[in-house]
């Protein structure tokens, strides 16, 4: 069962974006508000997927993928960001971030994003 954690300190703007996550009832979702906690859980209980709110109140996107990478390079990471597909892929080049998703992300970006982390996963057939 394929475990994403949300780190978000907009959690109520994002609630069709979780709900969306959700739908999956092999995918396992945890939301928590701030990059610290994001570490302390990937550091307890390994997700396989990490989402990164661009609100966050402790830390920049970009900066807890490279803390979530020291941590376990394992970890998959894609980040809500309001930049270009373009720009976001010069600012995140060579972290092996996932395709930005737009923000504020919707149910369908949940859809995609979990499809996308099946793939890289190798369970593409998980319905």
């Amino acid at each position: 069962m394929p475990e994403v954690l949300l780190a978000t300190g907009r959690a109520d703007l994002l609630g069709p974006f979780v709900d969306g996550l959700a739908e999956s009832d092999d995918v396992h979702v945890r939301v928590v508000g701030s990059a610290a906690d994001a570490l302390e859980k990937a550091r307890s209980n390994p997700p396989q997927l990490v989402i990164i709110d661009r609100a966050l109140p402790d830390m920049q996107a970009l900066e807890l993928v490279v803390a979530l990478l020291k941590i376990n390079a394992m970890i998959h990471t894609a980040v809500v960001s309001s930049l270009s597909a373009e720009a976001f892929h010069e600012a995140s080049e060579g972290l092996g971030v996932m395709p930005p998703l737009p923000d504020p992300p919707g149910p369908e970006d949940a859809r995609q994003v979990i499809n996308r982390l099946r793939q890289v996963l190798g369970s593409s057939d998980m319905a």
